[in-house]
């Protein structure tokens, strides 16, 4: 068994933090739009915001090249938090067994058959803390 830790684009980040927004199924893919939550040792990390417990960046982390994808449990119920926004929950486990993975979380528990390693790929940067006025007032 091997931990979501010990591949590449996943060894920088606590998936266990980060939030689900939204999960796409294709016949070879499972693909989890994230808030993902990312530690100290990424390359884009910075300080979190002062309302954050970490810093975020939106993320789709994609599993390819699947033969089987084999949903255990499934869930639509959504959270939502002190801002209003919606999501998933979190994924609370991501392992590599044999010939698949296993994943779960609130949203649900499934087994993807793929030899791909799972990756990582950044939809903007991670959100920064506001540095100054973003407008300026008349006197």
């Amino acid at each position: 068994m091997t931990n979501y830790t010990d591949f590449p684009d996943l060894a920088n980040v606590y998936l266990e933090d980060s939030f689900v927004l939204a999960i796409d199924e294709t016949p070879t893919s499972l693909s989890f739009r994230l808030e993902a939550a990312l530690t100290p040792s990424h390359p884009r990390y910075h300080d979190p915001r002062p309302d954050e417990a970490h810093c975020y960046a939106d993320a789709v982390l994609t599993v390819a090249d699947a033969t089987k994808i084999e949903w255990i449990t499934r869930s639509s119920q959504t959270a939502r938090d002190a801002t209003g926004e919606e999501d998933l929950g979190n994924i609370d486990s991501f392992q590599r067994h044999d010939d698949h993975y296993e994943i779960a979380g609130d949203w649900g528990h499934v087994r993807i058959y793929s030899t791909a390693t799972p990756q990582l790929t950044f939809t903007q940067k991670a959100t920064h803390p506001p540095t100054g006025p973003t407008h300026s007032e008349a006197p």
